[in-house]
């Protein structure tokens, strides 16, 4: 995982190879609340998303929250959520809020909107 930070590193854990082998699919949408913008959330999450094999996309929201929907394996959905309740090293996290979706399976990487 060259180019995490050793903060990202520990909470990511897991090879590329052991990522991809994952079965279960999920999607999940949230929303992340606190100081979560102006402190690049939205390039480390797409930096944390392709190191794990995710695709989906993550955004600002104009009431000053970050959105994101995420699908992949799993576990690896997990570790992802879990990066996100800590942010970048610049972020005050003051929540995560996410909704369980249905896998769409349509997505092809992982997108920085707006």
């Amino acid at each position: 995982m060259v180019g995490l930070a050793s903060r990202e590193r520990q909470l990511v854990g897991q090879d590329r190879h052991t990522i991809m082998s994952q079965n279960q699919r999920r999607r999940v949408r949230a929303i992340v609340s606190g100081r979560v913008q102006g402190v690049f959330f939205r390039q480390s999450a797409r930096r944390i998303a392709v190191s794990l094999a995710l695709s989906g996309w993550v955004r600002n929201r104009p009431d000053g929250r970050v959105e994101f929907a995420v699908e992949g394996g799993s576990a690896s959905v997990d570790r992802f959520i879990a990066w996100c309740g800590v942010g970048p090293d610049m972020a005050e996290v003051d929540s995560v809020d996410t909704i369980e979706e249905a896998p769409r399976g349509h997505f092809g990487g992982f997108l920085i909107l707006n």
